[in-house]
C-alpha cells in the first residue's frame, strides 16, 4: 500500500507540474520577479568590470550598466570586439570612463594579477566596486562518454580556475576598502542534472560551491555575492553572437536583454542567487530543490533522451522529452 501512495502521490506531483509548465508565464524565480525595477543608486557612478563583454549577454549587460551610470571595465580575449562595443555604448561616462581590458582567463595567475592591477588603478581612488563574472567556456551538447579531454580542461581552466584565481586576486582589494560585490554568470545546469552538457554542469557547480563559501567567509568584510543562474538564453539576434546561436531552434529561451536586466536587478537588490528561465526549467529547478527525489527521478527519465535530441540538433527543453523522441527544430 505504501508503494502504491507513492505513486499516487508522485504522478500527482509531476501532473501539477506539468500543468504549471503549461500555463506559466514566469521568467525568474519568485524573490528576483518582486523586485520591479533596479535601485539605479547602487549602480551610477559604480566601476564594474565585466568579462565575457564582446558578445552576447556581457555585451548586453555592458550597455545595460552605460546607461544606468556606471563606469565600466571591458575584458575578453577579443580587443577589436570589446572596441566594436565600447564605440555603441552611450550613458554618462562614455566613452571616457569606459576602459578596455583584454583577458584572457586560462593565462596563468601572473597575467591575471596584472589585470587586476591595471583594473584598480584605471579609477584612482575608486576601485572596482562589481566584478560580473560572465566569461564561459561552453561545447555544444554530447553524451558524458564523448567529452574530449581538451574540452574538459578548457572548460575547468576557464570557467573556474581562472574565475577563482581572479577573485582571489581582487577580492584583497575589495577587503581592504571593506566592500565590493561579485555577479556570477552561473547557469541552471549549476543547479540541476544536464545531461549533454556534465563538464559544464559540474563547472557550474563548483562555482556556485566557491562563491557562496566566498561571500559566507567575507560577508561580514564587506563583500556581497549574487549567484545568477539562468536557463536558455537567446542570443542569436545579435549579428554578434557566439555558437550559442539558437535562431531556427523550437527552445524557448529568455532574451539577452530579459537576462542582463534582470540581473543587474538582482545585483543592485544584493540578492544571493536567483534563476532566470521560462518553464519547464524553472520549475525543473523548484522540484530538485525542493523535492530531489522527484527531481532527480525526472532528470534520469529524460537523459538519454535529450542527449539524443541534442545529436538531432532537437529541443532539449521539451516537455516532450517525458513521452518519447522530440521533434527536430
Amino acid at each position: 500500500m505504501l508503494s502504491i501512495s507513492i505513486i499516487f502521490f508522485t504522478f500527482f506531483i509531476i501532473s501539477f507540474f506539468l500543468i504549471l509548465f503549461k500555463f506559466a508565464t514566469a521568467d525568474a524565480d519568485f524573490t528576483l520577479l518582486s523586485k520591479k525595477q533596479v535601485k539605479r543608486e547602487e549602480i551610477e557612478d559604480k566601476v564594474v568590470w565585466i568579462t565575457g563583454a564582446s558578445r552576447g549577454i556581457g555585451e548586453v549587460l555592458a550597455k545595460q550598466f552605460a546607461s544606468l551610470g556606471a563606469k565600466l571595465i571591458l575584458s575578453a580575449r577579443n580587443e577589436a570586439e570589446l572596441e566594436r562595443v565600447k564605440s555603441e555604448l552611450s550613458g554618462k561616462y562614455v566613452p571616457n570612463e569606459v576602459k578596455i581590458l583584454p583577458l584572457d582567463l586560462a593565462a596563468g595567475e601572473e597575467s591575471l594579477r596584472d589585470a587586476v592591477e591595471r583594473a584598480e588603478s584605471f579609477f584612482p581612488g575608486s576601485g572596482v566596486d562589481y566584478m560580473i563574472h560572465n566569461a564561459a567556456f561552453e561545447r555544444p551538447k554530447c553524451g558524458v562518454l564523448d567529452v574530449p579531454e581538451e574540452s574538459l580542461k578548457a572548460t575547468l581552466n576557464i570557467n573556474v580556475l581562472g574565475t577563482i584565481s581572479l577573485t582571489r586576486l581582487l577580492a584583497r582589494y575589495m577587503v581592504e576598502r571593506g566592500r565590493g560585490h561579485f555577479v556570477v554568470m552561473s547557469s541552471a545546469a549549476g543547479k540541476t542534472p544536464a545531461p549533454g552538457q556534465a563538464v559544464y554542469s559540474a563547472s557550474k557547480f563548483a562555482l556556485n560551491g566557491y562563491f557562496h563559501s566566498l561571500r559566507s567567509e567575507l560577508f561580514h568584510k564587506g563583500i556581497k555575492v549574487t549567484v545568477v543562474c539562468p536557463g536558455p538564453i537567446e542570443t542569436s539576434k545579435s549579428s554578434h553572437a557566439g555558437s550559442s546561436n539558437q535562431a531556427k531552434s523550437t527552445e524557448k529561451r529568455v532574451s539577452s536583454e530579459r537576462c542582463a536586466q534582470l540581473t543587474i536587478i538582482a545585483a543592485s537588490h544584493s540578492l544571493k542567487e536567483v534563476w532566470i528561465s521560462y518553464q519547464p526549467v524553472l520549475a525543473v529547478m523548484y522540484l530538485v530543490q525542493y523535492m530531489p527525489t522527484i527531481g532527480f527521478w525526472l532528470m534520469d527519465k529524460i537523459g538519454q533522451r535529450r542527449v539524443e535530441a541534442a545529436a538531432h540538433k532537437g529541443n532539449t527543453y521539451s516537455l516532450g522529452l517525458l513521452l518519447g523522441k522530440p521533434k527536430k527544430s
